[in-house]
Formats: structure tokens, C-alpha cells, sequence
């Protein structure tokens, strides 16, 4: 059997009682990150064995982990923050449960998501998400996409391409459309910016570092 248990975005006590009680039940827990799911681990008394998978090994290491269910362990696969298989490690995995008849049970939990779309005061009723924007390949015909999109659009972007990705809405999307960046969400230093996408783009323009992880949410062109 396999689980899906979500990982706390950034506050440790964000993590539920189940998901901790499955961590400590199972065989073998599957981390992203071997070194950092360490700390939740070990933050909660966890001593389940693990290994590592992850984008650059998952095609390798599924097989592996397929076998050990099929023997009948208990696998539970965690990402870094947040919720495998969501713009995280673990979609070829189920996808290979699921062609094997092996059950897979995802866990509700923290996702970056939704806070940072509730938050942020837009259209949330009916909302596309988009994921990681390609880096090359694809990119383009993505943004263009989104030109027509009549829903609130909600990304997730790294600190390194954030002004890269403003930048680009901007040109796709024009300056006045409405959005809202969040960053470092259940952190300390968790903010929310609303306004227009030129504005934003200058916000962040002008820090000499840019830090954390980002969600941009972006309004519908008829949001007033």
C-alpha cells in the first residue's frame, strides 16, 4: 500500500496526528529529501527506515518501491513541503500503483495552495492551477494560454525566477491586471501582496535578495 502524506509548508505543528501516526506505522518512508524530511521525523519521535525519491532518481527508485509493496510493506511517500504528486515527486509512482492494483490512500493536509489563494481576497470559486511554468520548453505557449483564461490562475515559482515569471504576466497579461503574490506562508516572516501585476513586479524588483517560496495568484481579467 501506498500513502500520500502531505508535509508542513513551513510551521511543524502544521503536520496532522494521523500523518505522523502512518510515518511511524509504515515500512519504509520515501522522502524527496532524505537530510531535511529528517527533522520532521526526528521533530516527532518518527524512526521509520527511508530513502530517497526524487525527479532525478523516481524512475528508478519506483520499481524498487513497487516491489517492496507487492511483498506487502507499507510505503508512505513524502515531499518536501506540502503534498506529493501536487508540482512535487510522486505522480509515476501512483501511476504505477494504480497499473498494479496497489491502493493508494492520500492523507488531506498542508498545501501552499489554498492559504495563499483564500488569503488573498480573489475570486477562489472556480480557479485553474498551473503548477511550475516550464523554465524552456513550453513556456511560451503556456503564457499565451493564459490570455484567454477567464478563472483566477494560481502558480508556483522560486525565488530565482520570480521577477522572470512577473515580468513575463506583465507583457502576456497587461500591467493593470490584478494579482497577488504570497511568500514564506506559515513562516515568520509570511507576506501578502495585492495589487496590480506592474506593481508587483516592482515591489520585488527592488529587493536586493529575493527569498522563500512564492504562490502567485492571478485575478480574472473581469476581477475589478
Amino acid at each position: 500500500m501506498l500513502y500520500l502524506v502531505p508535509t508542513p509548508i513551513g510551521n511543524l505543528a502544521d503536520v496532522t496526528f494521523r500523518a505522523v501516526e502512518i510515518l511511524g506505522a509504515v515500512d519504509l518512508v520515501a522522502c524527496e529529501d532524505t537530510r531535511r524530511s529528517s527533522i520532521l521525523l526526528t521533530h516527532y519521535g518518527v524512526n521509520t527506515p527511508t530513502i530517497s525519491y526524487h525527479d532525478h532518481n523516481e524512475r528508478q527508485r519506483a520499481p524498487q518501491l513497487l516491489e517492496r509493496m507487492k511483498a506487502g510493506q507499507r510505503v508512505a511517500l513524502i515531499s518536501d513541503a506540502g503534498s506529493p504528486g501536487l508540482s512535487d515527486p510522486g505522480f509515476y509512482l501512483v501511476r504505477l500503483c494504480w497499473e498494479e492494483n496497489i491502493r493508494v490512500q492520500a492523507l488531506p493536509g498542508p498545501t501552499a495552495l489554498i492559504p495563499a489563494l483564500t488569503a488573498s481576497g480573489l475570486p477562489s470559486e472556480c480557479f485553474v492551477f498551473e503548477g511550475f511554468l516550464p523554465h524552456k520548453k513550453g513556456r511560451n505557449k503556456r503564457l499565451e494560454a493564459m490570455r484567454s483564461e477567464t478563472r483566477t490562475i494560481v502558480l508556483y515559482e522560486s525565488p530565482h525566477r520570480l521577477i522572470r515569471t512577473l515580468n513575463d504576466l506583465v507583457s502576456v497579461l497587461g500591467p493593470e491586471r490584478t494579482g497577488a503574490v504570497a511568500r514564506e506562508l506559515t513562516k515568520k516572516f509570511e507576506e501578502i501582496h495585492r495589487t496590480s501585476l506592474q506593481k508587483l513586479l516592482e515591489y520585488f524588483g527592488n529587493k536586493t535578495t529575493i527569498k522563500g517560496e512564492f504562490v502567485i495568484i492571478i485575478a480574472p481579467p473581469t476581477f475589478t
